[in-house]
């Protein structure tokens, strides 16, 4: 199993910004595969990227992810191949359409018909990454605008037709444009037990591309932190569970919460959600149940994560994208190491 990083959070700002790029260099010589940076009104997803690629010599740099309404087509596709470039062809480009809140109010745009639109936007990618005249007629995107003096352009830098496109996706239509269109699933909310819920609709995807599983790599995973005290960690996981559940999206759409909601979790995620909504916060986090924390973190005893880690094999994951317990860098960094031997060891011992 190969094994992922993010670099900072959807919400990051910059902070101890040093530490994060000694931390990313560490997981490159630990044999960390990918780091996967994000946005949401913080620091962009791109220039971390393009600063670590100066910086690490062989992890793969991918946007985790890339929010499709705050560029047009042709300026993801000149910047991933601009990121390929300086990464000397370490960078994967993921993409996502992020929620009504962050398109509507931060970035002018309408949310509607997001699933169209992001079809729309891998089928330009594709073409441009290809080397190809920019030429499309869609619902969303027309190339080049008609009535004007605009015209056809290719674009000039070395096509790129095998640069990998991920895309983060969690319902059911979403899903099966991923095994369709794509070349990896970054996955959220996933628990083994219940991973037909994701890779059922996938495999519909890719059955009809005329693909199988091997075409794609799933990615997905948790958080990592190896302790006797079991208690502690479900404890210490749960706020952000809550927030997951009650305060990732609005009130009427939180696609997080409808997909625990999918795997059988509907009363937990609507109670979760209800009180953090209400404002009632340390209520939300108590009413996460045990089960949801347990199921979808590598955390407990070495003999439970190595059970989970299975667990997640099993299922059909490729790739487990971790992050690490610790007060401290150093503390995170000493977890990585630890995650990445585990991880690496019980590998070796599933190819034996």
């Amino acid at each position: 199993m190969r094994i992922s990083i993010s670099i900072g959070s959807a919400y990051y700002n910059g902070d101890e910004w040093q530490s994060l790029v000694d931390y990313t260099m560490e997981a490159d010589r630990l044999g960390v595969d990918e780091a996967w940076s994000a946005e949401a009104w913080g620091m962009d997803a791109i220039v971390p990227l393009a600063y670590l690629a100066a910086k690490t010599e062989r992890i793969r740099l991918g946007t985790g992810i890339l929010q499709i309404s705050s560029r047009v087509p042709s300026m993801i596709a000149m910047t991933s191949q601009s990121l390929d470039t300086v990464s000397q062809g370490r960078f994967n480009l993921g993409l996502g359409v992020s929620g009504p809140q962050v398109v509507e109010g931060l970035h002018g745009a309408s949310f509607a018909k997001p699933l169209s639109r992001l079809r729309e936007c891998v089928e330009i990618l594709r073409i441009a990454l290809a080397g190809e005249k920019l030429q499309y007629e869609g619902e969303h995107y027309l190339l080049p605008r008609p009535g004007g003096e605009g015209k056809a352009l290719r674009l000039s830098q070395p096509p790129r037709p095998d640069l990998p496109i991920y895309l983060a996706t969690l319902g059911p239509k979403s899903l099966q444009m991923t095994g369709e269109l794509a070349d990896g699933w970054l996955g959220t909310c996933f628990m083994p037990e219940q991973a037909q819920v994701f890779l059922d609709d996938i495999k519909m995807g890719l059955n009809q591309a005329g693909r199988s599983m091997a075409d794609l790599d799933i990615q997905t995973g948790g958080y990592f932190e190896m302790s006797d005290d079991v208690e502690r960690l479900i404890a210490d996981r749960k706020p952000a569970m809550a927030f997951t559940l009650g305060g990732m999206g609005s009130a009427k759409t939180n696609f997080y919460n409808d997909a625990y909601c999918r795997a059988g979790y509907t009363d937990d995620a609507k109670a979760v959600q209800q009180l953090w909504i209400d404002g009632k916060r340390e209520k939300a986090v108590a009413r996460v149940p045990d089960e949801m924390v347990l199921l979808t973190n590598l955390i407990g005893t070495e003999d439970m994560i190595r059970e989970r880690l299975r667990a997640f094999r099993d299922a059909g994951v490729n790739t487990f994208r971790l992050g690490t317990g610790g007060q401290t860098w150093h503390e995170r960094t000493d977890a990585l190491a630890e995650a990445a031997d585990l991880i690496q060891s019980e590998s070796k011992t599933w190819a034996a």
